[in-house]
């Protein structure tokens, strides 16, 4: 499982909209509306299997929850069926907010 750091995302994020990583946010709905990255998308953990067709197996994509725990399991998940270049964000959400942008609200 590969493992991306917020500061590598935020590099990332800053290239031509054509090569951005698709951010896919796990969290609860609360957890997303009170905190979230510019651009993401939001697919709760549970809803991943009944949602799965609107992951793309081939695009680059960062997976992002909390702290990482969540995500981790949702990429362990998603390669499991069969999908490629995905990323854990590191820390999640936390990290984000600590290390790259601090207007994100910590929780």
């Amino acid at each position: 499982m590969r493992q991306l750091t917020a500061q590598d995302l935020n590099l990332l994020m800053q290239g031509a909209p054509d090569v951005r990583p698709r951010l896919i946010d796990v969290r609860e709905h609360w957890e997303f509306q009170f905190a979230s990255i510019a651009g993401s998308t939001h697919l709760p953990m549970g809803e991943i299997p009944s949602r799965i067709q609107e992951i793309s197996s081939k695009h680059p994509t960062v997976v992002i929850c909390h702290h990482g725990v969540r995500s981790r399991q949702v990429v362990a998940y998603l390669e499991q069926q069969g999908f490629e270049n995905l990323h854990n964000l590191q820390g999640g959400i936390d990290a984000w907010s600590r290390e790259v942008d601090p207007a994100v609200p910590l929780y």
